[in-house]
């Protein structure tokens, strides 16, 4: 599929909504090892469960008001509880501001790692939405060598942002004894996560930012990211619109360097080079709002158009 233009997308919503569009089949499952190739599809043994229609985050000034800092010691180490997941090493660790799971890939390098941060929506906790939208099976499908973050976040308009600083977030990791990769770092957040992605705008080692269906405020913050601010050039972005499509086409239209695109494809190979190496990328999706986070056909894909390495 050839990359469309930003006005092109634009046009296209006098279509119907997009529960409306089909489907795509499924592909037949794969069992070969090795590292993920061009055309490999991003698919499992059965399809997720089907989630309730979300409500939407209603956004007002005092959400996006910068929370307060991180008001714990600051010191002490923290509790965590170890366990197998996926294959994988899976922490979940008890802090002041909720709890955040981590996640080791099997292969896992830390070596040459990066590091996947995935900050929920709304109307869940962070262990609803570890368990419920299968996160960790997601990340092991996007065969990517990182060490996988989740965080507690927003619940709902009246929460305040848990981890409004970044580098909270980093110091409750090493207090965790949680040494974190050297390499990019990706911020993935669905939904209401925009509140706290758009605070961490400006921690100088996040990498690339995606947004699931998530552009319901903090143009601005995304503006300095990716194009403003001191560091936009070494930046990339991602986002993806279903429920908020015209906000997020709208965002991606004020910048020349944008690129556009309907629909996921359903493999890797179905990105043009254009596209996956674009500064700005944005996908109109055929998913729904909670699909998005629970079909399993967007996360493990949209980890692979990062600069993360493979497995």
């Amino acid at each position: 599929m050839k990359p469309l233009s930003v006005a092109l997308v634009l046009s296209l919503f006098g279509r119907s909504a997009y529960a409306e569009d089909p489907m795509p089949k499924e592909d037949p499952v794969t069992d070969s090892p090795g590292l993920p190739g061009e055309n490999e599809p991003v698919t499992s043994p059965a399809p997720a469960p089907v989630a309730p229609r979300a409500r939407l985050p209603m956004v007002n000034k005092r959400m996006v008001n910068r929370a307060p800092r991180v008001t714990d010691d600051g010191e002490s180490k923290l509790d965590k509880a170890e366990d197998r997941v996926e294959g994988g090493k899976h922490w979940r660790i008890k802090t002041t501001q909720g709890a955040v799971h981590v996640w080791v890939p099997p292969g896992y390098d830390r070596e040459t790692a990066g590091t996947v941060i995935y900050v929920h929506g709304y109307w869940t906790d962070v262990d609803g939405a570890w368990r419920e939208h299968q996160l960790a099976k997601q990340f092991r499908m996007s065969r990517q060598n990182a060490l996988f973050i989740v965080p507690e976040a927003p619940a709902s308009n009246e929460d305040n942002v848990k981890w409004p600083a970044l580098t909270d977030l980093r110091k409750a990791m090493a207090r965790a004894n949680i040494k974190m990769p050297d390499g990019p770092i990706v911020v993935m957040g669905h939904s209401g996560a925009f509140r706290t992605v758009m605070q961490w705008v400006d921690h100088k080692l996040v990498d690339q930012i995606i947004l699931l269906d998530a552009m319901y405020a903090g143009e601005k913050a995304f503006d300095e990211f990716i194009k403003s601010g001191k560091r936009a050039d070494e930046h990339k972005m991602i986002v993806v619109g279903a429920s908020v499509a015209r906000a997020s086409v709208g965002f991606a239209q004020q910048y020349k360097f944008a690129v556009a695109r309907e629909r996921f494809p359903e493999t890797l190979g179905g990105f043009t080079k254009g596209e996956r190496r674009a500064k700005l990328l944005y996908v109109r999706s055929q998913y729904d709002h909670m699909a998005i986070v629970t079909s399993r056909k967007v996360i493990p894909l949209l980890l692979r158009v990062t600069r993360l390495k493979p497995l």
